[in-house]
């Protein structure tokens, strides 16, 4: 019986393994070919007119959107200016090494709740809460709605990253009479700066691409704007407008436009792999 037992625990094991490797396979084999479809179809549209050029006319050839690359980055730096503060010293807090107390439960519960509300919600918030006020819509609109949207993803990844560190560490710069708050700001923050890196520019990634708030808040703009108080463009935005358009030339920018998207979001994760130091956990 326990030699049955056995061989089917092996069998059983093996057939886990290669379905975990074939899900793995089929993955990367979407993700291939997504990518390389979005790279024959946007390629081609990538010249320095792009880059530094306005729209051109309805129907017209030609034209960029440099107007939306600049708005899409004002737009998420005014997120993680207000997010990645907040949403690291949240995560801090949550993984400080004390008692859990009634605040750090409310805290993550919030978190919670928060990373499973739809953006629009956010979007809609915002809208009744700046644009009502302003009676305008405007950039600095936008970036409060994604940073509402970056704010628990930051909070958790920043928590969880911070427990993986060893706790060995933190109780031996606890005995030597570091405060806590000290040990977590120059000892365990340090140690994990890469994983909450990585994990910021996730967030980024994840507001970077959503149009949906910026439909009640930032709106779009077809000229070149950096007044924070006024409606501005956005690469998501100018995306959705090109690929729902009847031109060709539309249906181009479009496809560029999402290529260098993709190039805008893997860029900041690359180089936080490649420039913070990164801890390995031994098991």
């Amino acid at each position: 019986m326990s030699l049955y037992s056995g061989r089917w625990r092996q069998i059983h094991c093996r057939m886990m393994t290669g379905l975990c490797a074939l899900a793995v396979l089929t993955l990367l084999a979407v993700l291939l070919i997504i990518m390389t479809y979005i790279l024959l179809q946007g390629i081609p549209g990538l010249n320095w007119q792009f880059f530094t050029r306005p729209p051109a006319p309805v129907g017209l050839p030609g034209g960029g959107v440099y107007h939306a690359i600049t708005g899409s980055l004002v737009l998420v730096g005014l997120a993680c200016l207000i997010a990645i503060p907040w949403g690291v010293a949240a995560g801090i807090f949550l993984a400080a090494p004390r008692r859990p107390g009634p605040l750090a439960a409310l805290v993550r519960f919030t978190a919670d709740v928060l990373s499973g509300v739809p953006s629009i919600t956010a979007g809609i918030f915002i809208y009744t809460l700046v644009v009502v006020r302003m009676h305008t819509f405007s950039a600095l609109a936008g970036g409060l709605a994604l940073a509402i949207v970056m704010l628990p993803v930051v909070t958790r990844n920043t928590e969880e990253i911070l427990r993986l560190v060893p706790r060995g560490l933190q109780e031996a710069a606890l005995a030597l009479g570091i405060s806590w708050w000290r040990v977590m700001l120059h000892i365990v923050l340090p140690t994990a700066a890469r994983g909450v890196a990585i994990g910021i520019t996730l967030a980024m990634a994840g507001v970077a691409g959503d149009p949906v708030p910026l439909f009640f808040t930032a709106l779009n703009n077809n000229h070149f704007s950096l007044d924070l108080t006024q409606p501005m463009a956005s690469l998501p935005m100018e995306i959705f407008r090109y690929a729902a358009g009847p031109f060709v030339t539309w249906h181009r920018l479009a496809w560029s436009g999402a290529l260098v998207l993709i190039g805008i979001i893997l860029l900041p994760m690359l180089l936080a792999r490649i420039i913070l130091p990164g801890y390995r956990i031994r098991r």
